[in-house]
């Protein structure tokens, strides 16, 4: 059990037998009463966010999960498939799941995947990767008239994000995944 000064930004707990994930975390201190904790929780499985207030004298159960790492195959309709690197069992997990992150997943990426109860429910990708860069407009020196030094470019997964003048199509590039920005030339 996980007592209120140890929930933090990214803690696992488990409420009605769901893995959550904390997202956001406030303490407060009332004037004559005790401290309380207001977080935000989001569901591994479902996607849904839950605001609990825990008191000091409340507790959450810790989720336990378990972490293998699996390489992405292919995304359709139904979802996105991966291959478990240990096993090699192949399995899908939800586009609702994926939130964001299909765009910097290419064949062969591997990331690590979380399981509970032996049924895998979310994933960790890098926080920087490699894409290469399929249309570019030309950049001209001098071009500033529209007010920066960036331009619109489209990588291969489709994901189009600014980057800087210089970038040019069939150049790879290395992207952070958290915010989704040009990072620099690979």
């Amino acid at each position: 059990m996980l007592s209120m000064s140890e929930i933090k930004l990214g803690t696992v707990v488990q409420v009605d037998h769901a893995p959550y994930v904390v997202t956001y975390t406030q303490h407060v201190k009332m004037g004559r009463g005790g401290a309380i904790l207001r977080t935000k929780i989001k569901n591994l499985i479902t996607g849904s966010v839950l605001e609990k207030t825990l008191k000091s004298s409340d507790s959450m159960e810790e989720a336990h999960l378990a972490r293998s790492k699996a390489s992405f195959l292919y995304a359709d309709a139904m979802g996105a498939h991966f291959m478990d690197m240990e096993n090699y069992d192949q399995f899908t997990l939800g586009i609702d799941v994926m939130e964001g992150k299909l765009p910097f997943l290419t064949e062969g990426v591997v990331v690590d995947i979380l399981y509970f109860n032996e049924k895998p429910v979310s994933l960790d990708i890098p926080k920087k990767i490699t894409l290469k860069v399929t249309e570019a407009p030309e950049g001209v020196r001098g071009d500033s008239s529209q007010g920066g030094t960036t331009k619109l470019a489209v990588t291969e997964t489709g994901y189009q994000l600014p980057v800087p003048l210089f970038v040019k199509s069939g150049d790879s590039i290395r992207i952070n995944t958290e915010t989704g920005e040009y990072v620099e030339r690979a």
